[in-house]
């Protein structure tokens, strides 16, 4: 029995900041940027948007554009790691905001929980929704990545940044995807990006050491939480390297294949936090699978042959024709954390979509990660409905309406300097206001749809 992907909508931040324009001010070289990772603008979210919003704004238009009944929708899973509560999982503000907008109790029936490991939780999220579909055939279920890749101003991963959610169609029998029930998983304890709970004397604010009360806070130490993580973007590339390489030859081996994996794969889909990365980080397994060069890791001269490899015509081709319509998407919008996978198939599929490319029948291969650290290897067969099931999308389309914002505007953004919307919005979920009163609902998030 197929089992996939049915049908697939996107919300992503309609603010930009040129990449260009970032580097000037940073005092950064522009292409090394451009060129050298692939970058050409960073989405930022606008003052009345949150990961829910984007969230409840690609969930509602999967819905409207797909015309789906809730009543056949047994699961909503979110994959996150932009979190806006420790303990309400966003899943719940969803099923109440398209209850909201689709009547009271229609998704009542629907079980709603969120998945969090890093930039990996969407993947996590959709095999789990896949492995009940398969077990319930009739049943449908729905998977939901968004996040707010957010980093500390003149650090070494700002030009990264990116905001927006993708909401999925999990189904039997499905339109655009058919995912082999074939996963091989790679997972180490690691701290190579992580989003930590740190403290503050609480002294250091009050600047008195009897501890007074402090909005409801009787510890002597304060808890902050950051959305921007604490990360070594060197380590982190490897963990990136050494994860996926081990799951791709354990996919390989639960294949039972002497062959080449990657040969048989049509387009690859990688974890992208920056546009290039993939093809970055793959040279290491197109070398070791093609019997190139013998693993190890510790010789210099195994470093410069990769980079040797790297380098290489035949391996240029092989970026343009196998990662590159994955990287396009990428480009023009920043990291998605969980939803990178797979804005990466979203964009290979405009691609071909627009091109006008035959594709149905073409195995993807799917290299996902996480930090902290995991790698899933799977792939997925295009199914003969794939154009017909996106003719709504229109992706590159949206992605051209963007608003360019300078970067003095960027920072107030960032810094949360700016009380008013820069784009007012329209047909679309806004976060309208947090509780700040009532001692039974302190910090409790309530959104409205705007027309």
């Amino acid at each position: 029995m197929k089992v996939g992907i049915d049908a697939i909508s996107f919300d992503v931040a309609k603010l930009h900041l040129p990449i260009h324009e970032l580097a000037k001010a940073r005092g950064i070289e522009a292409a090394k940027l451009e060129k050298g990772l692939g970058l050409l603008k960073m989405t930022f979210p606008d003052v009345h948007q949150d990961t829910v919003v984007f969230g409840a704004n690609a969930l509602t238009k999967l819905i409207l554009e797909q015309n789906i009944n809730l009543n056949e929708i047994s699961r909503i899973y979110v994959g996150t790691e932009s979190s806006i509560d420790s303990s309400k999982p966003i899943a719940s503000f969803l099923v109440s905001l398209m209850e909201q907008k689709f009547g009271q109790g229609c998704l009542s029936h629907c079980d709603a929980v969120d998945f969090t490991f890093a930039c990996i939780g969407g993947v996590d999220a959709m095999q789990n929704c896949m492995d009940f579909v398969r077990l319930y055939p009739e049943k449908k279920a729905i998977v939901v990545t968004c996040d707010i890749a957010k980093y500390d101003l003149n650090s070494t991963g700002e030009y990264t940044q990116g905001a927006g959610a993708l909401a999925m169609l999990i189904t039997s029998n499905p339109s655009i995807i058919a995912f082999e029930n074939h996963w091989a998983t790679s997972t180490k304890g690691v701290f190579d990006f992580f989003k930590p709970y740190r403290s503050i004397a609480k002294s250091s604010i009050t600047g008195s050491d009897n501890n007074e009360d402090w909005f409801s806070s009787l510890e002597t130490e304060i808890e902050i939480h950051k959305d921007q993580p604490v990360f070594d973007g060197q380590y982190s590339n490897q963990c990136y390297m050494d994860r996926t390489r081990e799951a791709y030859f354990l996919f390989k081996k639960l294949k039972n294949s002497e062959e080449t994996i990657y040969n048989s794969w049509a387009s690859i889909v990688m974890h992208l936090p920056y546009s290039f990365q993939g093809r970055r980080m793959l040279t290491e397994i197109y070398a070791l699978d093609s019997k190139e060069i013998e693993m190890d890791v510790q010789s210099l001269d195994y470093q410069n042959k990769l980079k040797e490899i790297g380098k290489s015509e035949a391996y240029q081709n092989f970026v343009t024709e196998k990662l590159q319509p994955a990287e396009i998407a990428s480009s023009l919008i920043g990291n998605l954390y969980t939803g990178s996978v797979f804005m990466g198939l979203l964009s290979t599929l405009s691609h071909f979509y627009a091109n006008d490319t035959p594709i149905e029948g073409n195995v993807f291969g799917f290299l996902a990660y996480g930090s902290g650290s995991k790698s899933k290897v799977f792939e997925g067969v295009v199914q003969s409905n794939w154009r017909a099931a996106l003719e709504k999308t229109q992706l590159f389309e949206t992605l051209e309406k963007s608003h360019k914002i300078d970067f003095t505007t960027y920072e107030k953004l960032h810094k949360k300097e700016v009380k008013k919307s820069v784009c007012f919005p329209k047909k679309e979920w806004v976060l309208d206001l947090i509780e700040k009163e009532n001692p039974n609902l302190i910090g409790a998030r309530y959104y409205k749809w705007i027309e």
